[in-house]
Formats: C-alpha cells, sequence, structure tokens
C-alpha cells in the first residue's frame, strides 16, 4: 500500500476504531426491527400479480375480521398520490393502472404481524390484463407506449468534434454490442421503517435508509405539510449501496399512511423474498460501439449508444444515465466522439440506485470493446491502452481539462508487477494446452468521477455544522449517514485534526431532519472529498469564532476550555459551512458539457482466473486492485471498501443473475439469486497511489463507487483469454459457458466466437 509521505497529520491517515464499532460488536446497536414502540402496529403490503392492466375491483374475503386491521387504499391519500423523486410519475398506491407486478395496491395493519399473511392473501384483485414490456428492445418498438409519448424516461447526447468526419481516414472501423443485467443490492438488512402521525406534530418516520432528506421532501409532498411538521431520522442502517437511496421514500409513505388511519405507530418490515421482488435494482443495460482506429491502433473517434431499463418509473434514472454516459468513454482520449444515451420504461418494477450508479455497466462496455480493438489491429490489450490513456491537459469527452496529475501508466504497470501478469500469461499459454481447466489473465482501466454530476454539488449547496457540548465534545451536524462504509469514523477524523483535538472528543449526530441541516445525500462517492472538505471548513470556522484565547499552536486542553468559556459567556457554539465550488468548474446542462466531477478516481484491476471445461464454472483465482484516490483517511476503511466492491463486481461478473419472467423476479430469495460467499473470492490485494486532490478534505477524492466499476471486465477479458471465447454480457453462468463451447460451429445458431463478437469489423486499404 503506496502512502504518501510528509504528512503532519497525527489522526488523518491513520486508523483509529470505527465510532460504531463498539456497539456493533457488543449487540447495542438498534436496527429498526429491535425497536419497538407503545401500542406499535404492524404493516403489510397487497401487490399486483400481474404486470400490466387496470384494476377492475378489489375484494376482501369474508373469512377474515377485517375490522381489527387498518385499510388504506389510494382513496386514504389526502392529496397527490405520488412518490416525491425527480419526476413525479410513481404513484404511491396503484388506484387503477398497473405497471409493474410488484405494485403496491392495499396497506394493511394490525397489532399481530402474524395475522397478516393471511389477510394479504384475503385480498383478491381481479385485473384486465394488457400486453407488457420486458425488454429495451421491447420499449423501442413503442408497442405499447406505456410511459410518456415513446417510453423514453431522459435522453442525453453528449458530443465532442465531428464524429462523421473520421470514418473515411479509419484503418479499421470496429462494432460491438455489450449487454450488463440487473444485480440487487443485498444489503443484510431488509427495508424496514416506524412511522408515526400527529394531527399537531405532523410526520416522524425512523428509517433504516441513507438519505433522510429525500424521505422528508417525500413526506412533505405527500401530506401536504410544512417541513417543521415533518421529522426523518435514520437508524442504524444494515447496509445500502444505494438500495436504500430512493426507496425509503415508498416504504416510509406507506407506513406514514397506516399511521394517520391506525392513529397509532406502525412498523413495516419486508421480509428478504418481498424486499427482492418489490425494490430497486441495478439497471439493465445494453451498449452499442462503433469506433474507428488508425493503422496504430490510436483512436480517432467512436459512436456509443448507451441504453439502460429503468423500470416502470422513472425513480432516479436519469441521474444514473447521466453518470453512465459520462463514463462511457473510459479513461481514454477521444479526439471526436458522440453519446447518445436513454433510460428506457418497462414493465418491471422500478430500477435504482446501486454503487457506481450506471458507470459499472458502461465501463463494463467500453473495457470489452477495448480488448477486441485490440485484437483487431493486432496489438496488445495494454498496448492499445497505453496507446490512448487520457492524459493532464487533454480534454474528455465532455470536453473537461484533465487538471489531475494522471499517470494511468504508472499505475498499470503497478498493477501488472504485483499481478505477475506477464509471466502468468506465459504459463497459463504453456499449461492450457494439456488442461481441462483454462487459466486467463485480464484487467481493466477505468475512471470514476467523485460528487454529483455536473451542478449538482452546487443545486445541493450542502450544509454542515459543528457545535461543542457542554461535556467537553464537538458534535457533527451532518444528514449524512453511516450505513458500514465509515462515514462517522471519517467525519471524526477530519474535525479531529482541524480542531487539534483527539478523536475520541468527536462526536456525531444521529441523522435527524429536526437536528442536523442538509448535507446532501450520501451517495455519489461524495462523503469524504465534498462533505468531509465542509467538516474541516466548519472547524476552521470554529476556531475563528473562538478567537483570542486561542494562541496558534494551542493545545487540546486549551481548547476544550475556550470552548467551555464561549458556552458560559454566551450560549450555544455551533458552526455552519456551506458548499462552495471549486475555482473553475462549469457545466451547461443544455450542451451537456463541460467539467463534469471535480476530480476523478483512476484505477487499473487484474483478475485471474480458471474456467473448468468439464464442470463450465469460473472462478476467480486471484485479484489485484490499484488506484489512485487522493489522499487515503483511513487506510482499514479504504482497503475493506475496494474489497468490498470488488468483491460485489465479482457476483456481477459471474453469480448474480435476476431471472425475469414477464416482470417478475422468478429467484427472489438466497437459495437460487447466488452471490459470491468468502469461499467464492479470492485475495483481494489493494494498492494506493495517493495524490492529493486541492479541494477534497485533506486531499481526499470518492472511492466508495470505484470498485464497482473494474471487475466484471476483467475477469471476462480473463476468460477470453483463457477459453477463446467472447462472452460479451454479464453475468457469465455455467450454463452460458456450456453453451458456447458445445455450440456446434456448423450449426444454424450463431458460431462459437473464437474471435471478437463484432457486428461488424472493417479494415481499409
Amino acid at each position: 500500500m503506496s502512502m504518501a509521505s510528509g504528512n503532519k497529520e497525527k489522526i488523518v491517515g491513520q486508523s483509529p476504531q470505527r465510532k460504531e464499532g463498539p456497539d456493533k460488536v457488543l449487540g447495542r446497536a438498534r436496527y429498526i426491527d429491535d425497536i419497538t414502540m407503545p401500542g406499535m402496529w404492524h404493516g403489510a403490503t397487497v401487490r399486483s400479480t400481474i404486470a400490466h392492466g387496470t384494476i377492475k375491483s378489489i375484494t376482501f374475503a369474508k373469512h377474515i375480521p377485517w375490522d381489527e386491521f387498518v385499510i388504506v387504499t389510494a382513496a386514504d391519500i389526502p392529496f397527490d398520490n405520488y412518490i416525491h423523486h425527480i419526476l413525479q410519475d410513481h404513484v404511491c398506491l396503484a388506484d387503477k393502472d398497473i405497471k409493474h407486478p410488484a405494485e403496491p395496491i392495499v396497506l394493511l395493519a394490525h397489532p399481530d404481524k402474524q395475522r397478516l399473511h393471511a389477510a394479504v392473501d384475503a385480498v383478491k384483485i381481479e385485473y384486465e390484463k394488457k400486453p407488457g414490456v420486458f425488454t429495451i428492445e421491447d420499449s423501442e418498438k413503442m408497442d405499447p407506449v406505456i410511459w410518456g409519448e415513446d417510453n423514453t424516461f431522459k435522453s442525453y447526447l453528449m458530443e465532442k468534434g465531428d464524429v462523421e468526419s473520421v470514418w473515411k481516414d479509419a484503418a479499421y472501423i470496429v462494432e460491438g454490442e455489450y449487454r450488463t443485467g440487473a444485480q440487487e443490492q443485498l444489503y443484510i438488512e431488509n427495508n424496514g421503517v416506524i412511522a408515526e402521525y400527529s394531527e399537531t406534530d405532523g410526520v416522524t418516520v425512523w428509517a433504516s435508509m441513507q438519505c433522510p432528506f429525500y424521505l422528508h421532501k417525500a413526506l412533505m409532498e405527500l401530506f401536504h405539510l410544512p417541513e417543521d411538521k415533518v421529522r426523518a431520522i435514520q437508524v442504524e442502517t444494515g447496509g445500502a449501496f444505494g438500495g436504500k437511496e430512493d426507496y425509503p421514500s415508498v416504504i416510509g409513505s406507506h407506513a406514514a399512511l397506516l399511521a394517520m388511519k391506525a392513529k397509532r405507530p406502525v412498523k413495516m418490515m419486508y421480509d428478504r423474498m418481498e424486499d427482492l421482488a418489490a425494490t430497486t435494482k441495478r439497471h439493465p443495460s445494453r451498449t452499442r460501439h462503433k469506433t474507428a482506429v488508425d493503422k496504430d491502433g490510436k483512436l480517432l473517434g467512436g459512436v456509443i449508444d448507451f441504453a439502460i431499463d429503468g423500470g416502470a418509473y422513472s425513480t432516479l434514472s436519469q441521474v444514473v444515465l447521466s453518470r453512465g454516459t459520462i463514463h462511457a468513454a473510459g479513461p481514454y482520449f477521444w479526439p471526436t466522439i458522440r453519446v447518445s444515451a436513454k433510460a428506457m420504461a418497462t414493465n418491471c418494477p422500478p430500477h435504482g440506485a446501486f454503487r457506481g450508479f450506471g458507470a459499472p455497466q458502461s465501463i463494463f462496455a467500453i473495457e470489452r470493446h477495448m480488448d477486441h480493438i485490440a485484437q483487431v489491429v493486432g496489438i496488445s490489450p495494454e498496448e492499445m491502452r497505453r496507446r490512448n490513456f487520457i492524459k493532464t491537459g487533454e480534454t474528455t469527452a465532455t470536453g473537461q481539462i484533465v487538471r489531475d496529475n494522471v499517470d494511468m501508466q504508472k499505475i498499470m504497470d503497478k498493477a501488472f508487477a504485483e499481478s505477475g501478469y506477464y509471466a502468468k500469461r506465459k504459463e497459463f499459454a504453456k499449461t492450457n494446452k494439456d488442461s481441462a481447466v483454462k487459466r486467463g489473465m485480464g484487467f481493466a482501466c477505468f475512471f470514476h468521477g467523485a460528487g454529483f454530476t455536473g451542478s449538482g454539488e452546487r443545486y445541493l449547496a450542502s450544509i454542515v455544522g459543528l457545535e461543542a457540548t457542554p461535556e467537553g465534545k464537538v458534535r457533527v451536524l451532518v444528514s449524512s449517514t453511516e450505513f458500514g462504509q465509515g462515514t462517522n469514523t471519517i467525519l471524526s477524523q477530519i474535525a479531529a485534526e482541524a480542531l487539534r483535538i483527539e478523536y475520541d472528543d468527536v462526536i456525531v449526530q444521529q441523522p435527524d431532519t429536526s437536528k442536523v441541516p442538509n448535507s446532501g445525500p450520501t451517495v455519489a462517492s461524495r462523503t469524504a472529498m465534498v462533505v468531509g472538505k465542509l467538516v474541516h471548513s466548519a472547524a476552521l470556522g470554529m476556531i475563528k469564532t473562538l478567537g483570542e484565547p486561542l494562541r496558534e499552536g494551542y493545545t487540546r486542553e486549551e481548547f476544550l476550555a475556550a470552548c467551555a468559556s464561549h458556552i458560559q459567556k454566551h450560549g450555544a457554539l455551533k458552526v455552519l459551512s456551506k458548499y462552495e465550488a471549486p475555482p473553475n468548474i462549469f457545466w451547461d446542462d443544455q450542451l451537456y458539457r463541460g467539467d463534469a466531477y471535480p476530480a476523478y478516481a483512476w484505477a487499473v484491476y487484474v483478475a485471474e482466473v480458471a474456467v473448468d471445461t468439464r464442470t463450465y464454472f469460473t472462478e476467480v483465482k486471484d485479484f489485484v486492485a490499484v488506484q489512485e484516490v487522493g489522499r487515503v483517511l483511513h487506510p482499514v476503511l479504504a482497503k475493506g471498501q475496494i474489497e468490498g466492491g470488488v468483491a460485489q463486481g465479482i457476483g456481477y461478473a459471474i453469480y448474480e443473475k435476476v431471472i425475469w419472467k414477464d416482470g417478475v423476479m422468478a429467484n427472489n430469495q438466497m437459495t437460487n439469486y447466488i452471490m459470491a460467499t468468502s469461499a467464492d473470492v479470492p485475495p483481494i490485494r489493494v494498492f494506493f497511489e495517493e495524490v492529493p486532490f486541492a479541494h477534497g478534505a485533506y486531499g481526499a477524492k470518492g472511492i466508495g463507487e470505484l470498485p464497482m466499476d473494474g471487475p466484471a471486465p476483467a475477469i471476462l477479458n480473463a476468460m477470453e483469454e483463457a477459453t477463446g471465447l467472447s462472452f460479451n454480457e454479464c453475468p457469465v453462468m455455467p450454463e452460458d459457458v456450456f453453451e458456447a463451447m458445445t455450440r456446434s460451429p456448423h450449426s444454424e445458431e450463431q458460431p462459437v466466437i473464437t474471435e471478437p463478437a463484432f457486428t461488424g469489423v472493417g479494415q481499409r486499404s
């Protein structure tokens, strides 16, 4: 692990104990299902059993004593029947139209949770079915139209130069199509909330969630309440990965409606099968590339068509699409390029946020495509990258000048050295000839923008606070949430370092919209870089507020004494800091050009795989991850972030396949939705290169989403080297390997792919 030298900090760059660690280890942490309230009832959801149609009737079976239950339908919603996201198309409860098979229609509450199962089954709904739309291709046909005028939630066009001028000069024109499937976040703790409603105090919801102010806004809109009559409180959250970004607005609204009608607190807690079937997943995608290169493999220009399946409602599809669009060009210099992108409606449950947020889909395509171009040109995959890496001072596909000190060549050399890339390739070329187990090496080069895209951070205008307590502590006030990734620990390190006090002198307020300012959502690899920098600024503001009692080089004791004196003389000591964009960061939303992100993380990942030609099973044997992420604030947590992301990426590549049947997730249980276990994950060797970012806290950039982007293309590139078969869709399951290996080359079906799977390859003389 490479660490920057010359750092004078005592806390930042070290690995103190996690703030929430002892409570979790000792069983003191209380999750939603650990919490009860006096008179609390339990809630459940009656969902659609069809993908598309209309409701004809709802019947309540007579054997259930319905007078013991609280029943909520769309008719009970006092105002607008929608969940507040970016667009207001997501109905809270279906009244007439059914758009997907998990559509909520009726809510039930009862004091005995066990009675709810039979009650849900006793609600009979008669439908008039309509034809469903279940794929991107179906949606493009617009037969039927299920959303808007053309089934398109959002589209983007990103252009640099005149791409049509390059085809005539190309030595090669390479085309390819690449697909990725849906992926479940599979957090340890399912979605759950407790809601309470009062005519005088309004709505309060306790939730396992990432973004308290998203839920707060959704409740304000649903109940037409002012902001001071709505509270959203995060409780201990057992994992999220994006799956608890927007969905708590759904389950939180449902519980609040039940609480309003029941006049008592209501808990809603999904079981695993319901969580898998009904909540958001990673968007399936299709990417088509057409690339012009010269005789030496230099990129001249390209056209990329990027499409994602948004499901039945728009939710966060437009921002997922945006990040996927910007990352579609990869970490390469394109003289000219055009990326057309669209998010399409289908009759599947809505797709949403998942670690990486569109980038894993488009990076998968570009990194498979770069390997294919190398084969056509006749150079090695690594040489293809070397000749095209973007460098400092060059411009990205959005026209952004790269100001980072980027050295992808150095990162790639490090990754190859640590993985033994060249020696293993040479060894496997010999041993594969006589072995049923084929070994291969593959890699992926990529980048990931930190923070919200374009003008997103300016729009958020995040605020954080610090306050000194009478007990001699400093409290961090943020809506940024802890769900296992280290938010509380990192922000405490930054505050303690800036204030020259001890790590244990800092505490973090549990996020509660009535007690903390809106520091923005805990997404987009923004917490350490953006929120952390605001914590640092607030700390400097606190020092300035204390003023004269603090001389230069003050001690911890002098600082705490100055805080106590200020509180005694003036009352509360509280300092706020508001986001200001770094200089020279400008984005044009209309032209979709400019500075997409204030900073990028850069990486090269190398995978070693073994494909058994007898069982058709693929195993990842070794994995090396080298990345430049700015300053590493907490080495242990940073390493854990990379290891966890790689493990999820391995699942994305070869294990986690969502089986769709007419819009229904058919394998919505842990016995048949397979994730990589500890027995399936190889040694993951993590290395950091540190180039501090001037506008991040102590030089930090984003890290959380980056490791999701590279594993899948690296693994499939390795599988192709091992077998000679080109797989351009993930996940690749054993049955996919079997089909490719046993398909007759003379059958009428598509032949065995022993060369790049292009829709067309041309060479000009």
